[in-house]
């Protein structure tokens, strides 16, 4: 994938796509695959905001049952068959202890129901081709059990604990970077660092939008039949600001901020009610992802971030909910927040909102007709958005096109019909590449074009990360996938940064390729350096 920002200001769309997450991505792949011309812009980098900070889950919102959202929660669990089985390497299932704390025999009926309903909602959980890709249905350890298979669990008054499951992103911002690789693949147009300074109208039409290029500080229009605003957290503010008025559809953002601690359990995860909401604690790369906090974000999405207050306070909480946890301020190895763009009902609740999402036709609210928005929503159910949104703009554009096939065609990376073999025979090829399982999880059957950008050289075989990241990645994130910055590569394009700081010589080692890949001088390597840096710095502006 090469980025060409030149092809965005010659041609005529029939879609262009304003945002790269993975709404955005999700559509520009629906559409390009159906036969749509399309073009997509990202102000920042692909997948660099909502798409890649979150909690890592593909899963059907079991708690959402309690809020009789049973359309949601089937959609969703569908949607998580699907992801799996096209795309095996980054979606995989993960089983979850749900701890029975003094719960009487009402609390462990009621959730008894809920399980139960969960697994006949997720009747088609089996039909996939992998054995290891399907799911159990739910079970009860008694406290024992339960005990012996995560001593963790230990505390005053535990009962025992329900075992049920769903499944895990390894890489929530490679699976929306995949979803852009097919759309490039199928003819589309995706830039990322192309901001939007505002939308083309005339005549109560829209016709595309105002386009900056921050990489050459260039300024151009990019004119498409139909233009979908698929901004995440920033959506209501774009209208507001392209229309010069309120939006109609407003967002309520929950502020979510995840901790990375040494490993707390054995391979399960533990959902852990608590205070009338829950956490998890998610095994991840060898280590402890704990999720997630859920309140309202009234600041600029932009400074959205992680202070030494939410950290102390989210382990007091977890140390308070669960007895075994013991955590300090010294186990906190990486941080992140990301912001949920929530439809707003009005009741100002970030935990119950509805996490539906909605598309807007802004013909009907704003009388501007050839502009939509995608807003809401939540990952598992991107791809399902996407088919109803690209089914609404081929209606409204009155073409042709070819049906939907996102619920059977693998990602770039995904056409494995069973992973445990595939890794085999990527570990018979490639050996001695210890990192083997990271790679081949990270870039599926394209791991095989990562290793040959190394060649022979040594040097790029390297460990750039704890995960086990190697030289050869960065030169084929710049190459073949559209890297521009440090922080493209270390965030996103590779696991390089995703376990905290990796440290001054690795990092170095990093802009050292990059710079003579791209000729950077040693005034922009510092640049590069400093801006990945604060990724690993708490943030001071107020929350």
């Amino acid at each position: 994938m090469r980025r060409d920002p030149t092809r965005l200001s010659n041609e005529v769309f029939d879609l262009l796509v304003i945002g790269g997450g993975v709404t955005g991505a999700c559509v520009a792949r629906d559409a390009s695959l159906r036969g749509l011309k399309v073009a997509l812009i990202e102000k920042n980098d692909f997948a660099h905001a909502t798409s890649a900070h979150n909690s890592k889950l593909i899963h059907g919102g079991l708690r959402y049952l309690r809020n009789f959202e049973l359309g949601l929660v089937r959609e969703s669990l569908r949607e998580r068959r699907i992801w799996q089985r096209t795309a095996p390497h980054l979606v995989q299932p993960l089983p979850f202890l749900i701890p029975l704390y003094n719960a009487g025999f009402k609390g462990r009926a009621t959730l008894a129901a809920g399980l139960t309903l969960y697994d006949v909602l997720s009747y088609d959980r089996g039909w996939l081709t992998d054995p290891d890709q399907r799911l159990p249905g739910h079970s009860f350890l008694n406290a024992k059990d339960a005990v012996a298979r995560e001593p963790s669990l230990a505390g005053s008054g535990f009962e025992g604990s329900f075992l049920y499951y769903d499944a895990q992103m390894y890489a929530p911002e490679r699976l929306a970077f995949e979803c852009i690789l097919d759309a490039v693949a199928h003819g589309a147009v995706a830039v990322n660092h192309v901001a939007s300074d505002g939308l083309l109208i005339r005549d109560g039409v829209v016709e595309g939008a105002k386009a900056h290029d921050l990489i050459s500080d260039s300024h151009f229009d990019i004119r498409a039949k139909a233009t979908l605003l698929a901004a995440g957290p920033w959506a209501d503010i774009f209208i507001s600001q392209a229309l010069g008025k309120p939006a109609t559809h407003k967002l309520l953002r929950a502020k979510g901020i995840h901790l990375l601690v040494p490993s707390m359990t054995k391979h399960d995860a533990l959902t852990v009610a608590a205070g009338g909401g829950h956490f998890f604690v998610l095994p991840w790369r060898g280590h402890s992802l704990l999720g997630t906090t859920d309140t309202a974000f009234r600041s600029v999405p932009d400074d959205v971030g992680v202070t030494e207050s939410d950290i102390d306070d989210f382990l007091a909480f977890i140390n308070a909910n669960l007895p075994s946890a013991h955590l300090s301020r010294a186990d906190v190895q990486h941080w992140y927040a990301g912001l949920r763009p929530l439809v707003d009902d009005g009741s100002g609740d970030t935990y119950d909102a509805s996490r539906s999402a909605e598309l807007v036709d802004h013909a009907k609210d704003d009388g501007l007709s050839g502009l939509f928005s995608a807003i809401g929503g939540k990952w598992t159910t991107s791809r399902d958005l996407a088919q109803k949104t690209v089914d609404t703009l081929v209606e409204k554009l009155g073409v042709s096109v070819k049906p939907c096939s996102t619920q059977t065609s693998p990602t770039p990376g995904g056409n494995i019909p069973r992973f445990a073999a595939f890794k085999a025979q990527m570990e018979a090829e490639h050996d001695p590449v210890p990192n083997i399982d990271h790679l081949a999880r990270l870039y599926g059957t394209r791991v095989r074009e990562v290793l040959a950008m190394g060649g022979n050289r040594p040097d790029l075989r390297e460990s750039l990360s704890e995960s086990g990241d190697i030289g050869a990645q960065v030169l084929f994130a710049i190459r073949e996938e559209a890297a521009l910055t440090m922080d493209d590569v270390v965030m996103r394009r590779t696991g390089i940064g995703q376990l905290g700081n990796p440290g001054t010589d690795r990092l170095q080692r990093v802009a050292d390729l990059m710079a003579s890949e791209l000729g950077w001088d040693d005034a922009r390597k510092a640049k590069e350096l400093g801006a990945v840096q604060r990724n690993f710095v708490l943030t001071t502006v107020p929350q």
